[in-house]
C-alpha cells in the first residue's frame, strides 16, 4: 500500500524547464502575486517600446513614471524576495530599464530616506516615489572607478555653505535626472553627501553619447563649479559608510536582475532551437544544443536559490556584504556567459535585435562591472575568508 501510494506521489511530480529546482514552491502567495504583477506590467507595457528605446537611446523617463505609478518606489514592506523577482522581471525586458529602479530605489531614496533632513524628505521624497521626478548617485569618478574613497571632487566650508567642486562620471539618469545625490570630501577629508536639484547654478550635465550598452537608459557626465550649498542639503552620514550602503542595496537587486536577462535568454535559445531544423531534426536534438540548455537551467536555478537564500536572510538582517558579493559576482558572470552562450545558439539570428539576446549581453557587459567589478567583489570574499586586505 505504501509502495503504490509513493509511485502514485512519483507519477504526480514531473520536471519544469522553467523552474528546474521549484523555486515557485518556495514563494508565499503575496510573492507569487507581486511577481505575476511585475511580469504582466514588463510584459505588456515595457516590452513593445524596447525595441525603439534601445534604438534611439531614448525613453527612460517615460519608463520612470510608470514605475512610479506601479508603487515600485514606494517604501511599503514587501520582503526582499519580492522586491528581486521584480527585479528580475524588469531584466528580463531590458537591463536599462532594470537600472533604472535601482538608482531610483536603492541610489537616490534609500540615502534620502536614512540620512538627509526632514525638510530634503519631504521635499524630494514624494515626488521621487511618485515618478514625477528622477533622482541620480553622483560617486565615480574619472580616475576612481573602483577606488572611491580616493575621490576627487571637494566640498569646501565657507561660513554657513559649502562650495563644490569637481566631476563624476558614468552617472545613470544624470541627463534626464532632478534629484543629485552626490559624494565629495570635505576640508578634513571625510567623505559627505549632499541632495541637489538640477537648476542649481554651477551643476551642468553632458550625455555620454555611442553607448553599445543599457542603451535605454542614459548616462553622463557631471561637473560641479563653485555649486553652492546650504548645510540643509548635507546627508547625515560621514565616511564611506554612506556610499557603500547604498550600493549595497543597489548590488542585492543585481542578484536576481541578473538571472532575469539569462533567463530571457535561456527561453529564446530553447524555443529557437525546438523550431531550426539542420540536417533533418530540430536543432534541440543534438548533444551540443542539450548540453548547452542544461548547463543554462542549472546556472539560472542554482543562482536564483541563492538569491532567494540570502534574500530571506536580508529580511532578518543577517546579511553580510560578504555575500552579496559573492550574489553579484556569480550572478554577473553566469548571466553573461549564458547570454553569449545564447547568441552563438542562434546563428546569424543571434545579432539582430530583435531577437534579443546580443541586446541582453551587451547590457550584461555594463552590469558586470556597474556596482563594483567581478574582480573587486573576488576581493571582498576574500578578505572575508582570510582576514587579510590585499587592497590599499
Amino acid at each position: 500500500m505504501i509502495r503504490s501510494i509513493r509511485r502514485v506521489a512519483q507519477r504526480s511530480i514531473s520536471f519544469s524547464w522553467e523552474d528546474p529546482l521549484n523555486l515557485e514552491s518556495l514563494l508565499t502567495e503575496e510573492e507569487k502575486l507581486i511577481r505575476d504583477s511585475a511580469r504582466h506590467f514588463a510584459q505588456q507595457k515595457l516590452k513593445p517600446k524596447i525595441l525603439q528605446d534601445f534604438r534611439t537611446e531614448s525613453g527612460e523617463r517615460d519608463i520612470i513614471k510608470l514605475l512610479g505609478e506601479q508603487g515600485y518606489f514606494h517604501d511599503e514592506p514587501i520582503g526582499n524576495v519580492a522586491y528581486g523577482l521584480i527585479n528580475k522581471e524588469l531584466d528580463a525586458v531590458d537591463s536599462g530599464y532594470r537600472t533604472s529602479l535601482s538608482v531610483q530605489n536603492g541610489l537616490v531614496l534609500f540615502p534620502l530616506r536614512s540620512y538627509a533632513k526632514n525638510s530634503i524628505k519631504e521635499k524630494y521624497v514624494p515626488k521621487l516615489e511618485s515618478g514625477d521626478y528622477v533622482g541620480c548617485f553622483c560617486l565615480t569618478e574619472a580616475n576612481h572607478g573602483s577606488n572611491p574613497e580616493a575621490m576627487e571632487t571637494r566640498a569646501q566650508k565657507k561660513g554657513s555653505k559649502y562650495v563644490l567642486n569637481g566631476s563624476k562620471i558614468w552617472i545613470s539618469n544624470s541627463p534626464i535626472a532632478d534629484v543629485f545625490v552626490v559624494w565629495a570630501k570635505d576640508q578634513t577629508g571625510d567623505v559627505i553627501g549632499f541632495a541637489l536639484e538640477k537648476d542649481t547654478p554651477g551643476l551642468s550635465v553632458t550625455k555620454i553619447q555611442g553607448k553599445l550598452s543599457l542603451r535605454a537608459s542614459s548616462t553622463g557626465i557631471v561637473s560641479f563649479h563653485d555649486v553652492e550649498l546650504d548645510e540643509e542639503n548635507m546627508l547625515q552620514v560621514r565616511g564611506m559608510k554612506g556610499p557603500l550602503s547604498c550600493l549595497g542595496e543597489a548590488r542585492f537587486g543585481i542578484a536576481w536582475s541578473s538571472f532575469g536577462a539569462a533567463e530571457a535568454c535561456y527561453k529564446i535559445a530553447r524555443n529557437y532551437t525546438l523550431e531550426r531544423k539542420q540536417f533533418g531534426r530540430p536543432l534541440a536534438q543534438t548533444q551540443l544544443i542539450q548540453k548547452k540548455l542544461a548547463d543554462m537551467a542549472t546556472e539560472i536555478s542554482l543562482g536564483l536559490l541563492a538569491a532567494y537564500h540570502v534574500s530571506k536572510l536580508k529580511d532578518e538582517g543577517k546579511i553580510t556584504p560578504q555575500m552579496v558579493s559573492i550574489l553579484k559576482r556569480n550572478a554577473c558572470q553566469k548571466s553573461l556567459q549564458i547570454a553569449r552562450e545564447a547568441r552563438d545558439m542562434l546563428g546569424g539570428n543571434g545579432i539582430v535585435d530583435e531577437y534579443d539576446v546580443l541586446r541582453h549581453a551587451m547590457n550584461l557587459e555594463a552590469v558586470n562591472t556597474y556596482e563594483g567589478t567581478a574582480d573587486i567583489h573576488s576581493l571582498i570574499i576574500g578578505k572575508g575568508i582570510t582576514g587579510l586586505q590585499a587592497f590599499s
